[in-house]
């Protein structure tokens, strides 16, 4: 399961980033944008980790701080991210409770390693992220998630409708589609004799293979009938 950050920042903008770079990072992300909202979400739900701003409407950071380790005793690993950057500040919320002080402007790189750090020593387990999934067939990966196709350890630029036709390929490859099983597959259009809009987009589909690939054969022209991916 993924960890859950609950990220407590007023600035729509830097919060939205935090979103952005956590969810990236594998971590499950929730936002308040004052003291007294991030209040009321830890009455119903106990995040892995808080990324807390100081300068907030309502209640403050700081006392927001105060009220989890001192009246909750609340003891979950609580980031400071501030604009805040003297030193007397960073010894003082330290010495309130907070487990790291991270100073705006930021780096994505920085976040992620210092939320890291503060998990691993607060013994919370982090799950590998994921490995994409792919369809493999000889030196073609094709990660349906990430739209994404790797031939040979290079990575293809293919159109919409190049990606499509590979994509339904590789599912079956031992399948023959007809021009017009393509078509309305990939297009999902009827058909009406688009014989050149199938071959065109094949042909420069082969092209790509072909460049990157030049020893290999990938797709195969059944006479009479269509296409299917080359046997090996």
């Amino acid at each position: 399961m993924k960890q859950t950050i609950l990220v407590v920042e007023d600035d729509m903008d830097i919060s939205s980033l935090l979103k952005t770079i956590l969810e990236t990072a594998g971590y499950r992300v929730r936002q308040a944008y004052s003291g007294t909202e991030a209040d009321l979400f830890l009455e119903r739900e106990m995040p892995d980790l808080i990324l807390l701003d100081l300068m907030l409407p309502g209640m403050t950071g700081d006392e927001l701080l105060h009220r989890l380790r001192q009246e909750r005793k609340c003891q979950l690993p609580v980031l400071v991210i501030s604009a805040r950057s003297g030193l007397a500040d960073k010894v003082s919320l330290l010495k309130t409770g907070a487990d790291d002080y991270i100073t705006k402007p930021f780096e994505p790189e920085e976040v992620t390693a210092r939320i890291q750090a503060a998990l691993r020593r607060w013994g919370i387990r982090q799950e590998p992220a994921p490995e994409p999934q792919a369809f493999t067939y000889k030196n073609i990966s094709l990660y349906p998630e990430l739209r994404k196709v790797v031939l040979c350890g290079r990575e293809l630029s293919l159109t919409r409708r190049e990606y499509d036709l590979l994509h339904l390929l590789i599912q079956k490859p031992d399948k023959v589609y007809s021009r017009e099983a393509l078509y309305e597959l990939v297009w999902q259009e009827g058909y009406y004799g688009e014989d050149h809009t199938v071959n065109v987009h094949i042909s420069n589909l082969r092209k790509k293979l072909k460049e990157a690939d030049p020893e290999g054969e990938y797709i195969q022209s059944v006479y009479g009938i269509g296409f299917r991916l080359a046997k090996s």
